[in-house]
């Protein structure tokens, strides 16, 4: 028995070894880094998280591109703006690919647009842009649309009367009905128990995709989806999504006016192309589509929304500047347009400056090379994962002048005038940059004007102190707090 146990050691051992003689090798071929360790590579210094602090710390030591390891898999990161901009606009091609490790295909199968590759993702992304615009993304219809949820949510916030109110729910509930609109072509009740259930799935997903169980899962995937409680609640709600959107799909397939949305537009898409062999349109890519559409469609926005009204209880004096302008240009009631963004540029500069400041996404969804390319001098060979450090580009000092202070002169000239930036990337940037990004541009205007139009917001009585230090997930959300809509 003694013999066997030195035996299985020895082996584990060599093995060991074999992998980190391997991994040793391929360091040579990368642009620099940490040494990894065999089994974790630089998890253990990570604590399992890919947070900006760390990668920070690694730039500083290494450049502007290095290597990580996740666990035996090479990383090569990208750092500030110009590195970012010139690796994926240089070869963008090259890098436009999303990697297939095994936590992403337990979250995507392969399929959809988001985790998708090859003719598969270019196909089904072309028809989604062109859906989107179909469905009036950028026209009047989709304005109203918003305008729309927007009242929703300020008569809400007005039932609360000036109490203290959690604008979670509320905030989630009208950024998910503007996207359900578009894909499912109806609205929910805040009261709607699918409605709450596809919640709380996007909460669970988005909080297991930076976690230590996605690693774990990425390797050890039978033991994470057996005892890791957040693998098996992601496992659970992702379930759960598909089955209540697969609900929407069969309700809409026999309707002669199907094509009245998303899911309309894409049965019509799958009947016309039954007979084409290099069609990729079917029921399990739509499925994902939707999966897919409604999961970034929902949290980002939202969680940028529940921000700009904390940053307005941090910053009372940016808040009222807000109020006058929108008083002296457009009223007290007037409805919202995204084009009245060209007369309110202290209201446009503020609305950017929370998308920079908050940084929501401080990492963008992994790339992955298609073919051997070079990056910033580096050759890079083909199936390398690569990162893109979005909160190193709205926080280099070398584009922004007090990066690290919530500064609406960021986006101003001298004379007041709204000015763009350059480093402005909270869509990312290249091929795979977002494909919902106008959406959510007329969304954040559209609805933080109507609210600011309508009331100030508050600390509760007897709250000092706002906390706007984030919750680190996949997203960085706000901390858990109450606020007061006080009716202007």
């Amino acid at each position: 028995m003694l013999t066997v146990s030195v035996v299985l050691v020895c082996l584990a051992a060599s093995l060991l070894l074999m992998q980190f003689l391997g991994m040793q090798r391929k360091r040579r071929q990368l642009p620099p880094g940490p040494a990894p360790l065999p089994l974790f590579g630089n998890l253990l210094q990570m604590k399992f998280q890919i947070h900006h602090d760390f990668l920070n710390q690694m730039a500083s030591t290494y450049g502007k591109i290095f290597t990580l390891w996740l666990t035996s898999v090479p990383v090569v990161v990208l750092q500030g703006y110009q590195a970012v901009k010139e690796g994926m606009t240089a070869h963008a091609e090259e890098v436009a690919g999303r990697p297939l490790s095994r936590a992403f295909k337990f979250l995507t199968n392969g399929n959809g647009v988001m985790f998708s590759n090859g003719h598969l993702w270019k196909q089904q992304r072309r028809f989604g842009l062109l859906t989107m615009r179909k469905l009036g993304v950028g026209k009047q219809s989709q304005e109203c649309q918003i305008q729309e949820e927007a009242r929703h949510l300020v008569q809400y916030l007005r039932n609360t009367k000036g109490k203290p109110v959690d604008p979670t729910v509320p905030v989630t509930h009208a950024v998910s009905n503007v996207i359900s609109a578009l894909i499912l072509g109806h609205r929910f009740s805040i009261e709607d128990k699918r409605f709450l259930r596809l919640v709380e799935a996007v909460d669970d997903i988005s909080a297991f995709a930076n976690s230590i169980s996605f690693y774990v899962h990425d390797r050890l995937p039978w033991i994470a989806t057996c005892f890791l409680t957040r693998c098996k609640k992601a496992l659970a709600s992702i379930r759960t999504m598909r089955a209540l959107l697969e609900e929407e799909i069969e309700s809409h397939k026999g309707k002669t006016d199907g094509n009245q949305d998303f899911i309309g537009y894409y049965l019509d898409q799958m009947a016309k192309s039954k007979e084409d062999a290099g069609a990729t349109y079917d029921k399990a890519n739509l499925t994902q589509n939707v999966f897919d559409l409604f999961l970034a469609g929902t949290e980002t926005t939202a969680t940028t929304l529940r921000w700009a009204l904390l940053y307005m209880v941090a910053y009372p004096d940016v808040q009222e500047k807000v109020h006058q302008e929108l008083d002296a240009v457009l009223g007290s009631s007037r409805l919202i347009c995204y084009t009245d963004r060209k007369n309110l540029p202290y209201t446009n500069a503020v609305i950017h400056e929370i998308q920079r400041y908050s940084n929501i996404v401080l990492i963008a969804l992994p790339r992955y090379t298609v073919k051997d390319t070079e990056l910033l001098g580096f050759p890079i060979p083909k199936d390398t994962i690569v990162l893109v450090n979005i909160d190193s580009v709205l926080s280099d000092p070398e584009k922004w002048e007090t990066p690290d202070q919530f500064n609406p002169g960021h986006f101003l000239d001298k004379d007041g005038n709204f000015v763009h930036r350059e480093a402005f990337l909270p869509f990312s940037i290249g091929h795979r940059a977002c494909m919902g990004e106008l959406l959510a541009r007329l969304e954040l205007f559209i609805i933080f004007c109507t609210l600011m139009q309508a009331f100030t917001f508050t600390l509760p009585d007897g709250v000092k102190e706002v906390n706007t230090k984030f919750v680190f997930s996949t997203t960085m959300k706000p901390p858990p707090h109450q606020l007061c809509a006080i009716p202007r």
